[in-house]
């Protein structure tokens, strides 16, 4: 069975993970760190970031790790974050995520499921395009779920607002993530790039994903009894990002192993038009640089 130890030597590598302050994303970060890597912990809190931080070089004492504020559900502050990483990019783990809760928006008017969850790393992704092409083989490993299966993508109503649920959301903005990590390995291939783009599930894990609701805390500490730890939730995204392994577009889950996606999060149709809304609406277009076609 693969397990971290077996993450190979990362020395003069550059990974970002995003919602790298707890849940998956901590020991995703720490342990990408332990094998060389040189880590950017993006956290929505700068607070909890400086935490996640200190708490790695505890762990790994000469960690090269450094806290990066980063709110996806706020598009300026998506941008802002983007421009300090100025070197090559070698990982980027689109890993925050939130889930299950009340309909709200994002700063930027988006259904907060899915504006934080796939608009905020849709471009987050194509602002960082740049600096992941100019690495020798980058990978992008963006979290979804199985929840992905009950998604529906309907794009006459993105905002959610005829018609809410707090599950059914959450596996729209899944299956989001899973076309769109799809749809960028195709636009990779077809323009020759050496990028890999994989999506993950991490399994039931506890990760403290619920945010709100008078029912907050005592489910996540009720999760963190009876689920697996957040260190083996992140094993899907490691395997994903350094395993020699793995090829471009797979689906990487508890084992880790290779899944098999939704017949909804393969239709090629559907993440084209995926990707031409996601570009409107939040205004990065992955073309204009040239990065994609």
């Amino acid at each position: 069975m693969w397990t971290a130890e077996d993450i190979p030597d990362l020395t003069g590598r550059t990974a970002v993970v995003t919602g790298a302050s707890g849940g998956i994303g901590l020991p995703t970060a720490l342990e990408l760190a332990r094998h060389g890597a040189r880590v950017v912990l993006a956290a929505r809190d700068p607070g909890r970031g400086r935490a996640a931080v200190e708490a790695v070089r505890a762990e790994v004492p000469g960690a090269e790790v450094e806290a990066g504020a980063l709110d996806l559900a706020d598009l300026g502050s998506v941008r802002a974050f983007a421009e300090t990483v100025r070197e090559p990019l070698d990982l980027l783990i689109n890993n925050a995520g939130v889930g299950l809760m009340p309909r709200g928006t994002t700063a930027d008017g988006f259904e907060t499921q899915f504006g934080v969850n796939h608009l905020g790393h849709f471009a987050l992704t194509g602002l960082l395009m740049p600096r992941l092409l100019a690495a020798p083989a980058a990978r992008v490993v963006t979290v979804s779920s199985d929840a992905h299966s009950v998604g529906t993508i309907d794009f006459d109503d993105l905002g959610l607002e005829r018609r809410y649920g707090r599950f059914s959301s959450y596996g729209r903005s899944k299956l989001a993530n899973l076309l769109f990590t799809l749809e960028l390995q195709r636009r990779a291939d077809a323009s020759g790039a050496t990028l890999l783009s994989l999506a993950t599930h991490p399994g039931t894990t506890a990760t403290g994903i619920l945010k709100t609701g008078v029912l907050t805390r005592p489910l996540n500490a009720l999760m963190r009894l009876v689920l697996q730890s957040a260190a083996k939730g992140a094993l899907p995204s490691l395997y994903a990002a350094t395993s020699p392994e793995v090829t471009g577009g797979q689906y990487i889950g508890p084992g880790p192993k290779v899944l098999r996606p939704s017949d909804r999060a393969t239709d090629p149709a559907v993440a084209a038009r995926l990707w031409e809304v996601s570009e409107e609406m939040t205004g990065v277009r992955f073309g204009e640089t040239r990065q994609l076609p």
